[in-house]
């Protein structure tokens, strides 16, 4: 069993675990829950609603639970008011606890729920995917969608406790946890040059037997990021280096009505865009982008557009993103392999260039 790890934010600090079995470790937790008068409930999804049907069974039992859809749409002010008219249904007060069981979408969701209602209650996160195990789980962020961009509401709100059980990978979808390899190299290029160049040399798949350590030391770059910079307030870098290749992967899930890429299809996109973009403000080589290229694909992840896009609505939808400021689009680039830095300023050109050489119309 990989040891523990905790995200140190003072009085809000909090475990992440990653047990053997994780149904006997959450189990135990429910039954302390249950012993101090805390109310437990469940939110998932019926993509592991029907993945999972045994282990919420035998984990949760007859705990209240709210199936939702699986999806990115699922992360929409609809599906928020149903969370929390359940919650109210089921008469939870300030002690209960709401479980969340899936991957980012419902893990945002479900934060955010916590978050606003009865102005916050606790929550614990199960991720399930890969992608939310190494990122979206750890952190504190939640949110919804809007349809003007992604993640547009939500608020800073940190988990009680984070479960990591790998054994839900074994029923993830090959598609699934490639998404999941993409936040995975993104940590190597922003933070970890050790990281990239093992996934460079072997990629990672679910039967490496590295797998365990590699999601452990991302949640570990993570925690120290947050620990750091845990309301993204950092005049330069801080939390903000998490979103290397975000800006241009929300663009393309943006345009695309969140349903032709997962979110770590755009991510894998999006880093390829900011290691050109970076070439272009004369901070990587050549060679450096067919690195980061090679090791994007060689993950099982796209690398350019499936198919043309419009640049204009790729371009419109980056001004729009959240981590913007009033000097315009703010971009993570990279100096080097290794390492990132915010970057404002940049020219509407020089971004559209990229957008070309990675398909866009």
């Amino acid at each position: 069993m990989t040891s523990d790890l905790a995200v140190d934010l003072g009085e809000k600090s909090y475990p992440i675990h990653f047990p053997s079995d994780a149904s006997a470790a959450i189990r135990e937790m429910l039954a302390t829950n249950v012993a101090a008068g805390r109310s437990n409930i469940l939110l998932t999804d019926d993509g592991v609603a029907r993945a999972q049907s045994k282990f919420l069974a035998d984990t949760f039992g007859a705990t209240p639970r709210l199936i939702v859809p699986a999806g990115e749409r699922t992360k929409c002010l609809e599906t928020f008011g149903k969370v929390l008219d359940f919650l109210a249904a089921n008469r939870v007060n300030r002690q209960g606890v709401l479980w969340v069981v899936g991957g980012g979408v419902v893990g945002d969701l479900g934060g955010y729920s916590a978050a606003s209602y009865l102005r916050g209650i606790s929550y614990v996160q199960v991720p399930t995917t890969l992608l939310a195990m190494v990122d979206s789980s750890v952190g504190g962020k939640t949110g919804i969608n809007l349809t003007a961009g992604k993640n547009l509401v939500g608020a800073f709100h940190h988990p009680k406790a984070v479960f990591i059980g790998r054994e839900f990978l074994q029923t993830l979808p090959p598609r699934e946890f490639a998404a999941g390899m993409a936040e995975i190299v993104k940590y190597g290029l922003l933070g970890d040059a050790a990281l990239f160049a093992q996934l460079e040399q072997k990629p990672v798949d679910a039967r490496s037997t590295e797998l365990a350590d590699v999601i452990r030391r991302c949640c570990q770059l993570k925690a120290e990021i947050v620990k750091a910079d845990e309301f993204e307030r950092a005049p330069e870098g801080g939390r903000a280096l998490l979103n290397l290749g975000h800006t241009f992967g929300h663009a393309v899930e943006q345009v695309t009505g969140y349903t032709t890429y997962l979110h770590g299809e755009g991510v894998a996109i999006g880093l390829a865009a900011a290691a050109r973009l970076s070439h272009k403000l004369g901070l990587l080589t050549p060679e450096d982008i067919t690195r980061v290229e090679k090791t994007v694909a060689a993950h099982n992840l796209p690398i350019r557009l499936r198919g043309p896009l419009p640049l204009a609505e790729l371009q419109n939808a980056t001004t729009r993103d959240k981590k913007n400021r009033a000097d315009g689009v703010r971009f993570v680039v990279m100096p080097s392999l290794g390492r990132a830095a915010t970057r404002s300023g940049i020219a509407p050109s020089t971004v559209e260039a990229v957008w070309r050489e990675v398909g866009a119309t």
